[in-house]
Formats: structure tokens, sequence, C-alpha cells
């Protein structure tokens, strides 16, 4: 209650925003209800323990996640599962590279096997019970349609290959780690990148999207490597005092540093600003790539699903920028910012909208003296230049109507623009400087033509004179005959 009080008084307009999504925010679906019980299987034992450890395992996924769909909430929740069960055993430091290298091959092979569990993970390791009672999680993996079950266990192959690779890479004094940009981008893939491409491919699988979604590899794997770039941008100090080091050695090098370690130290501060810099700068230029794959989903509750996270992610870029305490602690976004984003996002003019606000927020950061200034303006700007492309701001949609805002300054100077030109071409006619122009030419500033006037006065008067003419000669010509006959 204290905590909500002081929110109150700090910061009014979070303390509404939380107050408007307790009041107002509904979930698009209740998973445990019976109706729904033929497609998230929460009528079984077993899935409900998959929906606990979902809810254990991810704050911010697991509620997208129930409000999939049809049956592709708890195929995703699966998947979700058994990648991170995967991913548990890579990170944890506590089991031997003889007993973690065949397993990490080998687990694609394991979700196949009804009854196993894997028991050896250290009793601090927080996602140790989901290995403990992974049987669950085989269960009703097993019974997933065929198409599902390829999808999840191709990708559950290659990262755990991917991640074996990395593991035996770690034990060898000899090997440099993520030395490049290029080892980055492949870690990264390994890690999320394919979680991407097997989100795309069970879209297509539960036929809730078309096909071709999920032949958009790379659109796919831009979307796995911003999150997980920003993620471990983020987990920066938590990484290096667990021995766990993904920043690129080049972009640390290429400021002074010997290593990451010496990020933290509050001498070196400036500088690691540079390096932050330099790593945002990497993770925007997967932004274009998201843009480009949210526009291609149709189905609302998967565009919830994958546009939610990657505005987090642009909003967590925007918090950990030129922040120092990012050296020394995990930086996220607060509540109520996330709050915001899960009740207003909608469509993909609400992300680029979002894209582009954050965006700004890290422009205005910007220094002339950062050596990445001009890098980060022009990566900055291609969001910008996206959602202008595609989304002009001078026009406003509504209800299927497309409006100006007449209160932007674009549409303001445009106007002012037209009213010069029109009272230009209005001199123009009066000082008869247009050409082709005659003298009978009305001016539009005068209520009477005078000018038509006078032009009938003086046909009136030509033809009178004509007739004047004409009626003389008869009359003479009357005369002469008249002469004549006497």
């Amino acid at each position: 209650m204290s905590d909500l009080l002081k929110l109150a008084l700090t910061h009014p307009l979070e303390f509404r925003t939380l107050c408007r999504y307790k009041i107002w925010y509904e979930p698009k679906r209740d998973i445990t209800h019976p109706e729904e019980h033929d497609t998230t299987g929460f009528d079984r034992q077993s899935m409900r323990t998959c929906w606990d450890f979902l809810d254990a395992t991810s704050r911010s996924f697991a509620p997208v996640i129930k409000e999939l769909d049809s049956v592709l909430a708890r195929v995703i929740c699966i998947f979700y599962l058994v990648l991170r069960a995967l991913d548990t055993i890579e990170d944890d430091m506590t089991i031997p590279l003889s007993i973690k290298e065949p397993l990490l091959r080998s687990f694609h092979q394991k979700i196949r096997e009804p009854g196993w569990n894997f028991a050896g993970s250290g009793p601090e390791e927080k996602d140790r019970n989901l290995l403990v009672k992974f049987h669950s999680v085989i269960d009703e993996f097993m019974l997933l349609d065929n198409d599902c079950k390829s999808v999840i266990s191709d990708i559950t192959m290659k990262m755990g290959n991917g991640m074996a690779d990395y593991c035996a890479a770690a034990e060898n004094p000899q090997h440099p780690g993520v030395e490049t940009i290029q080892d980055f981008d492949l870690y990264c893939h390994f890690v999320a990148g394919l979680v991407g491409e097997g989100l795309s491919g069970l879209f297509a699988a539960t036929k809730l999207e078309k096909p071709f979604i999920a032949d958009q590899l790379e659109l796919s794997n831009s979307m796995g490597l911003f999150l997980q770039k920003t993620n471990i941008l983020r987990d920066y100090r938590e990484d290096v005092d667990l021995g766990r080091e993904f920043w690129p050695m080049s972009l640390v090098k290429q400021h002074g540093f010997n290593s990451r370690v010496e990020l933290k130290e509050p001498a070196n501060q400036q500088r690691a600003l540079w390096v932050i810099s330099s790593m945002v700068l990497d993770a925007l230029r997967h932004a274009p790539d998201v843009l480009d794959y949210l526009t291609l989903i149709k189905n609302q509750s998967i565009f919830n699903f994958a546009a939610i996270p990657q505005v987090h992610a642009i909003a967590t870029l925007e918090t950990c920028f030129m922040n120092p305490d990012l050296l020394h602690k995990n930086v996220k976004i607060r509540k109520a910012a996330a709050v915001e984003i899960l009740m207003t996002v909608r469509n993909p003019r609400d992300v680029a909208e979002q894209f582009v606000a954050f965006s700004r927020k890290m422009h205005a950061k910007l220094s002339p003296a950062d050596p990445n200034f001009i890098k980060l303006s022009i990566a900055m700007s291609r969001v910008e230049q996206w959602a202008e492309r595609r989304f002009p701001s001078l026009l406003d949609f509504e209800q299927g109507q497309v409006h100006f805002k007449k209160w932007d300054k674009r549409y303001i100077t445009f106007a002012e623009f037209d009213k010069r030109v029109t009272d230009r071409e209005t001199e123009e006619k009066r000082a008869h400087l247009i050409p082709g122009r005659t003298s009978f030419d009305d001016d539009p500033n005068e209520k009477i033509p005078w000018r038509f006037v006078f032009l009938i006065m003086g046909c009136c008067l030509t033809l009178f004179l004509v007739v004047a003419v004409f009626v003389w000669f008869f009359v003479l010509w009357l005369s002469n005959i008249g002469k004549r006959f006497e």
C-alpha cells in the first residue's frame, strides 16, 4: 500500500495508468474456462503444470501467450518451455561440459522420450524445477499436431547444437569468444533468431497465418536478434558478475578497453557510455526488419504477441542508452510504461509511432562527442523514414477515412504557400503579365464585369450604325426609283 501511495505522489500519471489497467483491461481469453479446454488443455493435469511453469518462468510473455487464438496458445506454451529448459541447461555454470554438451546436442530427442527429466541442475538455478518435472512438458508435446512437433523439434536441434558449440568454445582458453559483430549475430541467431523462425513456422502450421510467413527467415531472425541484443545490453552487470560475457570484443576494444569487466569501473564511465551507444547502434539496425515483419501479420492475437515485446525492446534500448546505471545494475522500463504499451499497441501504425517516439528520445540524448553520433542519427532516422513512408504523420486515419491534420505545422506551411501562389497569380492577372490574357478578361475581385458591359455596348452601337447605313442606302434607292416613275 505504501508503494502505491508513493507512486501516486511521485508519478501520478503512471499511477493513473496502472489504475486504468486494473479497472478496465480485460484479458481477451480465459484459458481456465471450460469452453476453452479443447484448445488450451487446461482440463489435463500435465497441461496445467505447463501453464504454471509458464507463469513462473516468464512474467512478460505469459500474458500475451495466453491470449493467442485457438490451439496456438498451447503450442507456443510448449515451445517456450522446451526452449526455456534448453536455455537453463546452457546457462547453468554448475553442469560440467562433459554432461552439458551431449545433453544440448540430443535435447531434440529427449523431448520425444516420455518420462524423461533432468535433476542435475545446480540448487541455485531458478528454473531447476522445470527440468525436474520436464516429463509433463514431454507429455503435452507428444499430443501436438505433427507439423507443430516437427517445427519445435527442428528448432530445438539447431539451437541445441549452436549452444553446444559455444559452450565448448568457452571452455577453450584459446577461443576468443564473441569477438566480432558477426560472432555476436551468430550467437544471437542460435539463441533467439531461431526462436523467431520457429514461431513463424508455428503461426503457419496452425493455419492462423498464411503459409508464406514461415518463409520469412531473415525477418524472423531479425525479430529474435532485436530482442536478444536488447536483453544482452540490459543484463551487462549481471552477466559480467556471473562470468558470462557476450558484448563483442571488437566494440569494447574500439573504445580503448582490454576486457568487458573494465567497463564497470567508475573511472571509465565516459568511454563505457560510448560502448553502450555502439551496442544500441548494432541493435537498431534490425528495427526496420522488425517493422516490416509486423506488417505481414494479420491475426490480431499473433500481432499482439509479436509486437508488444518488440515495443518493450525499443523502450528498453531508450532506457539503457547513455545511462551509466546500466554498468552497475539491471535497467528496466517502468511497470507503468509496460502496461501502457500493452493497452495501446494494436496495429502496425501504433508500433511505428512507438518506435519513432523512443527513437526521438534517444536522439535527444545524443552527444556530438559520441564517436557513433552520425551513425546513430542515421539509424534513428531510418526508423522515422520507415514510419513516414508507410504511415504519413500528416494524415489522420479515423473510421476508414483519411484527413489532414490541420494543426500540423506542415499543413499550415503548405496552406500558406498555396495562398501565396494564389495571391501572386491574381496580382499577375491584374498587371496583365499572364501570356494570352486579353483586355476583356474579368477581374475576379470586381463585383460588376464592366469590361463585359462595355463590350456589349460597343457591339450594340456598331450594329446600330450598320443598320442605319443600310436603311439610309435603302431610302436613297427607293427615292431614285420614285423619280424614274415620275
